[in-house]
């Protein structure tokens, strides 16, 4: 197996629909049923539970309740989150496709070993699972991590202590490749039993001024479509790599951290 692991945030664009016929998401014990973290189902469950009871209570400010997430409106979120016990499932690769960083993967266009690598590899943070491998199936929902649920109070504060153990175990002795947002970064408490982790920024020069580029998520997303596509185990194929979008590494701007084994690596485009 190879010698990484890949930690991504959820995202906020969610697409609608899945497997009717898909077996319950809770049920473990079924060889058909993705499930990877399933000591975790208890906790779900709580937030579940604690969420449609918000909504039954009514719901007065649905931004703190939901949280951040991109949505323009068109879905009655919700029905949806009201139905989530009942609701199809797909994939969490699926699932989140919608989202920048997802589309960014190109997961489809992958060579089969880079797919498997991904699946194998991955972890995603989200705020209603806690953990999940991309090919944990899951219904469609609305709930940042940034939320505050009455009755569970912090998404990022409830998540912390149930997710950390089971994480820092999952990559223990591995090469991190880092992409969580910082609200995502905030549900786990990095106990560093990692081999080493690395995080990258991009940057551009506007105007004569090296700026970092607000937008990283995309450029991220073509990130990781790499990073399997080459099974980065260390971090050289990457400082000598051209971003699709023409970044480049910049050793002046990186860096390297002893004490907690982080790489930050710069990518500029110039």
């Amino acid at each position: 197996m190879p010698d990484f692991s890949i930690l991504l945030p959820s995202a906020g664009p969610k697409a609608e629909g899945g497997n009717p016929f898909a077996p319950d998401m809770f049920d473990y014990r079924s060889s058909n049923t993705f499930n990877y973290f399933h000591s975790l189902n208890t906790d779900r469950r709580a937030l579940i539970d604690a969420l449609q009871k918000s909504i039954k209570d009514g719901v007065d400010d649905q931004d703190a309740l939901f949280g951040t997430i991109a949505d323009d409106g068109s879905v009655d979120w919700i029905e949806i989150n009201r139905q989530i016990y009942k609701a199809p499932l797909m994939s969490a690769l699926d699932r989140y496709g919608p989202g920048v960083m997802y589309k960014a993967m190109d997961f489809p266009g992958l060579p089969t070993g880079a797919q498997r690598r991904l699946l194998e590899e991955g972890v995603i943070v989200s705020g209603l699972f806690g953990i999940l491998r991309p090919d944990d199936l899951i219904p469609p929902y609305l709930l940042g991590v940034d939320a505050e649920v009455p009755g569970i109070g912090s998404v990022i504060e409830y998540w912390r202590p149930r997710i950390s153990g089971p994480l820092n175990e999952t990559i223990k002795d591995q090469l991190v490749w880092n992409l969580l947002s910082e609200s995502h970064e905030a549900m786990w408490d990095n106990e560093m039993t990692y081999k080493s982790m690395v995080r990258v920024t991009f940057w551009r020069n506007i105007a004569g001024t090296m700026t970092e580029v607000e937008e990283q998520v995309p450029l991220r997303g073509r990130l990781v479509n790499f990073i399997v596509r080459e099974t980065l185990e260390d971090i050289e194929p990457l400082l000598s790599w051209r971003h699709p979008d023409g970044y480049t590494y910049d050793e002046e701007r990186s860096s390297y951290d002893a004490a907690t084994r982080t790489h930050e690596i710069v990518m500029v485009r110039h």
